[in-house]
């Protein structure tokens, strides 16, 4: 034990800055969080609810009322305006026990303009398999808000039909895993890699001793672990903290179409190009004549449509990109040129497909 001690403080103190944490690199198979899903009702709104055309709000009050022993006449609708019909989510956390508590977000499915100040009813939240896994009530918090005056104008912040129920769930049921029934637990890579998988198993191997880890792909690597449960956990302790040099990732170019947003990971460079860029205008602007015959002439008044068509090319410019360019350079560039975002993925995914461009797109 000592000797496995001895090379595991060896392995930590021989890497450098590059180093990095096994915990944070690897995912541990069969311990995840699970999702959950609900439905139920928001009461104690002011005026805020859904309105009467949303038939399955005023369904789910009948239903309620009647568990509670208050029976309704078949044709009567019930018209309240402070209940809201909601879809509540939750993640149940890996290895939760009975009992203890978890947030829940509280989303509304009808026509209400605000959960604030609402009260969750006690609902049941069920896992993929159908199971109940937590109930889940409590107030609403919200982070947005609207005001609306009687003309029809209206202010709204942030979005006041999602709330949050801090602790309003309580796990019911515990998730079954097999973590600590397999003589073998596997590691999976959050990043893919061929390498990261091999210097992971041969670090496992240098600190645990031979045969211990067998990278199996660039993102399994199978690790043998006590089989009891207490040693289990103090190995897999240990293990988290091993530093381990991963393989270099690609960088990326991040774009979001949604909204424009357009995020360059550090290391992109491009090698020689030119980039030209212009924008194309076409305004057309209508406007009538009107043709007033003379006095007595017996002519008719005539209106005449006049289409003015103006095409603007902008001002278009090619710049040259020197090969080795840095992140900075590409930026000012981009900039240079007067572009927008939409412009700028455009851009760089014209420099992607003509191989100018050492990055990975990803759209999101």
């Amino acid at each position: 034990m000592m000797r496995k001690l001895f090379l595991l403080m060896l392995l930590v103190c021989s890497f450098g800055a590059g180093a990095q944490r096994l915990g944070d690199v690897v995912d541990i198979q069969g311990v995840r969080g699970n999702q959950l899903v609900g439905y139920s009702l928001v009461v104690g709104l002011d005026g805020t609810g859904d309105k009467n055309q949303v038939k399955f709000t005023s369904q789910s009050v009948t239903n309620m009322l009647r568990q509670f022993g208050v029976q309704l006449p078949t044709k009567i609708d019930p018209k309240v305006k402070n209940v809201a019909a909601v879809a509540i989510s939750a993640t149940l956390p890996p290895g939760y026990a009975r009992g203890q508590s978890i947030d829940v977000t509280v989303s509304s499915i009808g026509d209400a303009k605000s959960l604030r100040g609402g009260t969750l009813l006690m609902t049941q939240l069920r896992g993929a398999d159908g199971e109940v896994y937590a109930l889940a009530q409590g107030n609403v918090v919200v982070g947005g808000v609207r005001a609306e005056g009687n003309s029809g104008s209206s202010v709204t912040i942030n979005t006041p039909t999602v709330g949050r129920v801090p602790n309003g769930g309580s796990v019911e049921r515990e998730v079954v895993t097999d973590f600590q029934q397999e003589p073998v637990v596997m590691l999976n890579l959050k990043r893919p890699s061929f390498k990261t998988a091999n210097s992971v198993a041969v670090a496992l191997n240098n600190a645990f001793g031979i045969g211990t880890a067998t990278a199996q792909s660039a993102t399994n690597v199978a690790v043998r672990a006590p089989m009891s449960a207490g040693e289990r956990v103090a190995f897999m302790s240990t293990l988290e903290d091993v530093q381990i040099n991963a393989g270099k990732q690609p960088p990326r170019v991040v774009f979001n179409a949604r909204t424009g947003t357009v995020v360059i990971g550090d290391g992109v460079v491009v090698r020689a190009a030119a980039v030209s860029h212009g924008n194309l205008t076409v305004t057309i602007s209508e406007s009538s004549n009107v043709s007033q015959p003379g006095a007595f002439s017996q002519g008719r008044t005539v209106v005449t449509p006049n289409s003015n068509v103006d095409v603007n090319r902008g001002g278009g410019q090619m710049v040259t990109i020197p090969a080795g360019t840095s992140l900075r350079s590409i930026v000012n560039t981009i900039n240079s040129l007067g572009a927008a975002p939409d412009d700028t993925m455009a851009i760089l995914q014209a420099l992607h497909e003509a191989g100018a461009l050492d990055a990975e797109l990803v759209v999101i």
